[in-house]
C-alpha cells in the first residue's frame, strides 16, 4: 500500500546528502516482539555519520542486553529500502542470526517535513533464528516490524511511536504502527493496523506522558506495561547534533480501533527528540 506523493527520489534510489540546507538522514530498524524475547537491531546514518545498535530483552530471565556504537561494526541489516532476508549481529559475547520473512503488505509514505520531505516504509515481518549471549543460545520465533526511513527532516524533530504485534480475542493476527510527530497528517500518514496482513488506516494518536497508555481518535485504547527500558542521550560535535530517546519494551492490553480487543500484545513505545 502506498500513501506517497511522487516526484522525489526515495530508497533504494540515490538521495543527495544535502537538500535545501538539510542533511540526509536514513535508518533501518528491525524489531521483533514475542512472549519470550523482544529485540531490535538498527543502523542510523546522519550525513556521513553512522551509528549501529542492538538490544535483546529476555522476559524469563528479566534481562536487557544492549549495545550502541559509532560506525558499522557488528550489525548487518542491509540498506534502507532494499530487500531484507537475513539480519545478524557479531560482537563480544553476542551472535544474532535471523531470517526475515514478509508478514503483511508494506505501507509506504512520503510527506512534507519542514522545508523538505521525508519517507518511510513500514513492513510487518516474521523472524526466526537464534541469539547467543555470553555463550547461552536461545531460539527466536516471533513477529515484528521493519522500519525503513529517509529524508531531510527539520532541524528539530520530535515524535512519539508505538509498534506492536499480537492477536485479537477472535483469533486474528494483528500488527500496528502508531505515530505522532512525523508522517501523521492525512492523507500521508504511516499510522496503520494490519489485520491478518492487510493494512487499515488509523486515526490520530495520543500517548500518555508516563508512556503507559496509547489512544487513537477512532477508538483505540491500549494499556502498556513497560518491562525494560532503553534510554540514550547522544551529543555529537559539541551538541550540534543531538538525539535523546526513551524506548521501553513491554506488553499491551486493551482495544484497537473498531473495538478489537487484544488477547495478547507485545511491543515497544518511544519518545524521541532530535536536533540534527
Amino acid at each position: 500500500m502506498s500513501r506517497t506523493v511522487t516526484g522525489h527520489p526515495v530508497p533504494p534510489e540515490r538521495m543527495r546528502l544535502v537538500r535545501g540546507g538539510r542533511p540526509l538522514k536514513r535508518w533501518r530498524y528491525l524489531g521483533g516482539f514475542g512472549p519470550d524475547v523482544c529485540l531490535c537491531l538498527g543502523v542510523v546514518l546522519v550525513g556521513p555519520g553512522v551509528q549501529t545498535f542492538w538490544a535483546v530483552w529476555h522476559r524469563a530471565g528479566r534481562r536487557l542486553t544492549e549495545r550502541t556504537v559509532l560506525g558499522r561494526r557488528g550489525v548487518r541489516l542491509g540498506a534502507p529500502g532494499t530487500p531484507l532476508e537475513v539480519a545478524s549481529v557479531r560482537g563480544p559475547d553476542v551472535e544474532i542470526d535471523l531470517r526475515v520473512r514478509p508478514d503483511g503488505e508494506p505501507l509506504t509514505v512520503l510527506s512534507p517535513h519542514g522545508r523538505s520531505y521525508i519517507w518511510t516504509r513500514k513492513s510487518p515481518v516474521e523472524l526466526t533464528g537464534a541469539i547467543r549471549l555470553a555463550g547461552v543460545e536461545r531460539s527466536v520465533s516471533c513477529r515484528g516490524l521493519l522500519d525503513d526511513s529517509a529524508g531531510y527532516h527539520a532541524r528539530r524533530t520530535e515524535w512519539r511511536w508505538c509498534a506492536g504485534v499480537g492477536s485479537t480475542l477472535d483469533g486474528r493476527a494483528v500488527t500496528w504502527n502508531l505515530v505522532a510527530g512525523v508522517h501523521d497528517v492525512e492523507p500521508a500518514t504511516e499510522r496503520a493496523v494490519w489485520l491478518d496482513g492487510v493494512a487499515v488506516p488509523v486515526g490520530a494518536m495520543t500517548m500518555s506522558g508516563k508512556l503507559d497508555r496509547v489512544g487513537t481518535a477512532d477508538g483505540a485504547d491500549l494499556r502498556f506495561t513497560a518491562e525494560s527500558v532503553r534510554r540514550r542521550d547522544d551529543r555529537v560535535l559539541g551538541g550540534l547534533i543531538r538525539s535523546e530517546y526513551v524506548q521501553p519494551f513491554g506488553t499491551f492490553a486493551g482495544t484497537l480501533p473498531g473495538g478489537l480487543e487484544l488477547a495478547e500484545g507485545f511491543g515497544v513505545l518511544e519518545r524521541h527528540r532530535a536536533r540534527w
